[in-house]
């Protein structure tokens, strides 16, 4: 989401950083910079003032300006403050009341609402072992509240049952009391949307909010909303009184603007932000941790926490034992092609690691994609077991067969094989390293440590 931002302000802190002395005038001109790039990122205008005037009064300060590093003080400044207009620290949702804790889904059309809607109460479900029900109060979209039931059934969320002819007010309160006498602990409300903001919308959100007294009313828009985003959060703000916020299509090519923007007028906090169209895509959000990525200091807590979500125990133990061993293969090699796709494909995980903007950009203009990934696989799973564990079998013929099995060439399969052999070489050197105890002493260690996070 953040990529042309932290391109525009990588480059600005280069130069800062290439300065041995700085004075004022280097600091305003930076800063102006600095307040295009946010504009171009469609940070409201409003926020931007205030964010470069409250960086000024500190940057242009003898403190920086006779620091050692005054250009990595200037580039401190500016990620406390990124970290201040983000949200400082991370909100999670509140579900602290007497069951049912009622969560209010509200948003315009289009914003994503009622697939977030299935997203949370999967997380809730599945993470915070919660009993949830959900139930749609969209009479007015045709088949939304079926397309929430099916969305139910695909997270194994139950779905209040759908009697047409309901207000949205009689259809919240009949969930309230299934979820009450259900023994629920969450109730989530997915509110219809519109085009554009209305009184009528408004009213209608406001009615159910007042009949349901929800812990959490969590506004959903898009992250590609740009300028409008900031009057859709005052709108329902003033309106409904909302708690938090969730981003949707945080993936996509979004400028950002509303991540710094929507926080900072309505002085709510982004709770999640939604990173994929998959009903397990969705994040916590961390507002040091999205200002490292602006910056270019990538995420690398957030990629361990996902490693950790993501690799198998045993998988990892298994593949240990092999290193140990030597004895690395293509059905190891495709393990790691999978793995590597659950957590978000290259340019996931890339996005959090740190300073690797300008490698992410020469990756693009060299049309590498996520797709690379999946022909490697189809490539490893159309050959023979016994191809597999032994690539050198892999002839011209059989090459040719494995291409047409897989749908690719056979310099495709070529290429993946001189990828395997250097990872076999890396891994050979990992092995000499276990001979010298290093591996004996220090892996058991590893695997132990991550052992309380994986699955």
């Amino acid at each position: 989401m953040f990529d042309s931002l932290t391109t525009r302000l990588g480059a600005v802190f280069d130069r800062l950083r290439g300065r041995g002395a700085l004075n004022e005038n280097d600091v305003n001109e930076a800063l102006r910079e600095v307040r295009v790039a946010l504009l171009e990122a469609d940070v409201a205008l409003s926020v931007v003032k205030d964010f470069i005037t409250a960086v000024r009064e500190r940057a242009v300060g003898a403190e920086v300006l006779k620091s050692v590093t005054p250009g990595q003080m200037v580039v401190k400044i500016v990620h406390d403050h990124l970290v201040d207009t983000l949200g400082r620290e991370a909100a999670p949702i509140d579900l602290r009341t007497t069951p049912p804790a009622v969560i209010l889904m509200v948003g315009l059309q289009g914003s994503g609402k009622t697939t977030t809607t299935a997203k949370i109460a999967a997380r809730l479900t599945g993470r915070e072992r919660k009993k949830v029900l959900m139930a749609s109060l969209d009479v007015a979209r045709p088949a939304a509240q079926e397309q929430l039931a099916i969305l139910g059934r695909q997270v194994d969320v139950p779905c209040l049952p759908i009697v047409m002819g309901q207000t949205p007010v009689e259809i919240a309160k009949r969930a309230l009391v299934a979820a009450r006498t259900e023994g629920y602990d969450v109730l989530m409300l997915d509110t219809a949307g519109r085009l554009a903001i209305d009184e009528a919308l408004m009213a209608e959100v406001a009615q159910v909010r007042d009949a349901t007294s929800p812990v959490e009313t969590l506004l959903v828009a898009d992250a590609m909303t740009g300028q409008d985003a900031v009057n859709i959060a005052r709108h329902f703000n003033e309106g409904v009184g909302v708690t938090g916020i969730v981003l949707t299509r945080v993936d996509g090519d979004a400028r950002g603007g509303a991540a710094l923007s929507m926080r900072a007028v309505t002085g709510k906090p982004i709770k999640l932000i939604g990173v994929g169209e998959k009903l397990d895509a969705l994040e916590d959000f961390h507002p040091d941790r999205i200002a490292n990525r602006i910056l270019g200091m990538g995420d690398v807590v957030s990629l361990v926490e996902k490693a950790a979500e993501t690799i198998d125990r045993d998988e990892a133990e298994k593949l240990a034992a092999k290193l140990q061993k030597g004895s690395f293969d293509l059905d190891d090699f495709v393990a790691q092609l999978r793995q590597l796709k659950k957590m978000g494909g290259m340019s996931g995980v890339m996005g959090m690691l740190p300073g690797v903007g300008k490698i992410k950009k020469q990756l693009a203009e060299a049309k590498i994609d996520e797709s690379m990934l999946k022909r490697q696989e189809a490539i490893i799973l159309s050959m023979t077991p016994r191809e597999r564990r032994d690539w050198r079998l892999l002839n011209a013929r059989r090459k040719q067969r494995v291409a047409a099995g897989s749908g690719t060439t056979v310099p495709e399969i070529n290429r993946l094989l001189k990828q395997f052999q250097e990872m076999s070489r890396m891994m050979k050197q990992v092995q000499a390293l276990g001979k010298k105890g290093m591996l004996q002493r220090h892996l058991p260690g590893l695997l132990a440590r991550r052992g309380g996070g994986l699955h």
